[in-house]
């Protein structure tokens, strides 16, 4: 681990500890309150959240061995988004922020085990997207959609 990966982890751990107290403090109603972009619940939306630490820690993990070959297309992900938000649409708050916790804890430790050869290498993540480096997707979350809001409507 090299000073950049432990400054990637820290600033991630960041945003995790500021969207869990954020999960932590909303009431069943905010719950499932239905966002105005996707028109998910928040907790699916939360849910989805919470998996996609596992999803982009494991595309991390690919782009920094330099063997990564985009396997989806942007539709491909927009369909498998769309069948986790059925898949959970009844996704309680103590299970997900838990999930939360648990999944973003670990993508921290995979982009703390990255040296900075491994942060700089990039790959096209999706089928016919621009290529993006391990170090800059591990600062970000999932490609938003179009139109995406985490406003609840």
């Amino acid at each position: 681990m090299g000073a950049k990966a432990e400054a990637l982890a820290k600033q991630f751990e960041a945003k995790v500890q500021e969207a869990t107290s954020v999960l932590e403090k909303l009431s069943d109603a905010d719950w499932k309150k239905v966002t105005a972009g996707e028109k998910w619940s928040v907790g699916v939306t939360a849910h989805h959240i919470a998996t996609a630490h596992v999803g982009i820690a494991g595309l991390l993990k690919s782009v920094a061995s330099g063997q990564h070959k985009a396997s989806l297309t942007m539709d491909d992900l927009h369909a498998m988004n769309a069948q986790h938000a059925k898949d959970f649409a009844n996704a309680g708050k103590a299970e997900t922020v838990a999930l939360h916790k648990k999944n973003a804890a670990d993508a921290a430790a995979v982009v703390r085990s990255l040296d900075d050869a491994a942060l700089a290498r990039s790959a096209e993540l999706l089928k016919g997207a621009p290529p993006m480096s391990a170090g800059a997707r591990s600062t970000c979350g999932p490609p938003p959609s179009p139109g995406w809001s985490s406003s609840p409507s």
